[in-house]
C-alpha cells in the first residue's frame, strides 16, 4: 500500500473526530514510531510503499484512535522537555502546561546550586525528571500514593539518565524530617462538575484519581501541599503549583492563610490561570 493512501484513510476515518491537523500529527507520530520514517518522507517520496507486514499495526492504531485511545498510549510514550516518557493508564500524560511550570522553576533558580527539591504527586515523574535533568547538583525527591505510577516514574528516570529518589506516600498524610528549597506539585484539581468539558480520550483512559476532586472541596490537595510546605520549606523556600484555571483566586487566598508571600499567579500559553509560585 502507498503511504499516501494510508494517510488518506486516516483522514477519512478520523478527521470528524479530531480535526485534520490533529490527525496529521497522529499519522506522523505513528510512522516515526512504527515504521522509522521521518515525517517529511511523503514530500520527497510521494510514491513510497509500506511493507505488507507493516499494515496491520497501522490499522490497529487507527482502530484504537477511533475508540478515543490517546496516541501516547498507543505508541507507549509522550514527549516532555525534549525527553521521552513511558506512559500508560496508570499515570497522566504529561501536558505542555506542566512543562511551562518546570521551565518557570528553571528560569528562577541558580542551575549550579545544591538544591533540595520535592515533587508531590509525581505520576510519570515528568516534573522531577525534568528538573533533575537540568539541575545537575540538585537532590530531587518525588512521592506518589500509587505504586504503579512510581514503577513507571522509576523507569522514566532510568530511561532519561537522571537520579531521582521516588517513594510511596500520601500527600495528605505525609511526615518528613527533611526541609526543601523547592516544593512543586501538580495535584488532582478538576472538579467533577467540569467533566462535561473534557475530551473522551482523557475521561476513558487516564486515571480518575489523578484528575478529579470533589465539587465540595476542590482545594483539598492544595491544602495538604501548602500545610506540608509551610513546615518543610527552608527560609526563602519556594512553592510552585499547577492549578485549576477557574480557581486561581481561591488558591492564592489559601496560600495566604499559610503565611506565604510574594504569591504570583501566571497564565499558560492558552491564556488560562494555570501556575502559582509563592515564597515562605
Amino acid at each position: 500500500m502507498l503511504l499516501s493512501e494510508l494517510k488518506k484513510i486516516f483522514h477519512k476515518e478520523l478527521d470528524a473526530l479530531y480535526g485534520k491537523e490533529e490527525v496529521s500529527s497522529f499519522f506522523y507520530l505513528l510512522i516515526e514510531d512504527y515504521l522509522c520514517l521521518e515525517r517529511f518522507v511523503l514530500v520527497i517520496q510521494p510514491d513510497l510503499r509500506i511493507q505488507k507486514h507493516e499494515e496491520p499495526k497501522m490499522f490497529e492504531a487507527l482502530s484504537q484512535l477511533k475508540e478515543h485511545r490517546p496516541i501516547q498510549h498507543i505508541i507507549g510514550s509522550a514527549h516532555f522537555m525534549g525527553m521521552d516518557f513511558k506512559v500508560g493508564p496508570q499515570v497522566l500524560i504529561p501536558r505542555p502546561e506542566t512543562e511551562e511550570l518546570v521551565r518557570w522553576v528553571l528560569a528562577d533558580v541558580d542551575k549550579q546550586a545544591n538544591l533540595d527539591i520535592l515533587d508531590m504527586g509525581t505520576g510519570s515523574g515528568c516534573i522531577a525528571i525534568g528538573l533533575a535533568k537540568s539541575l545537575k547538583n540538585a537532590n530531587v525527591q518525588a512521592l506518589d500514593i500509587s505504586e504503579e505510577a512510581l514503577e513507571i516514574a522509576r523507569e522514566n528516570a532510568l530511561k532519561n539518565e537522571v537520579e531521582v529518589h521516588f517513594f510511596k506516600a500520601d500527600m495528605l498524610d505525609f511526615y518528613s524530617e527533611l526541609s526543601f528549597d523547592i516544593i512543586i506539585s501538580n495535584p488532582p484539581y478538576i472538579r467533577k462538575l467540569e467533566k462535561n468539558k473534557m475530551n473522551k480520550n482523557v475521561l476513558l483512559f487516564e486515571p480518575e484519581s489523578a484528575l478529579f476532586v470533589s465539587n465540595e472541596d476542590p482545594l483539598i490537595f492544595y491544602r495538604g501541599v501548602a500545610d506540608f510546605a509551610s513546615k518543610h520549606l527552608k527560609p526563602n523556600g519556594m512553592l510552585y503549583l499547577e492549578i485549576n484555571q477557574y480557581l486561581g483566586t481561591e488558591t492564592c487566598r489559601l496560600l495566604h492563610t499559610y503565611d506565604f508571600s510574594e504569591i504570583e499567579l501566571r497564565k499558560d500559553m492558552y491564556g488560562n490561570d494555570r501556575m502559582i509560585k509563592a515564597k515562605l
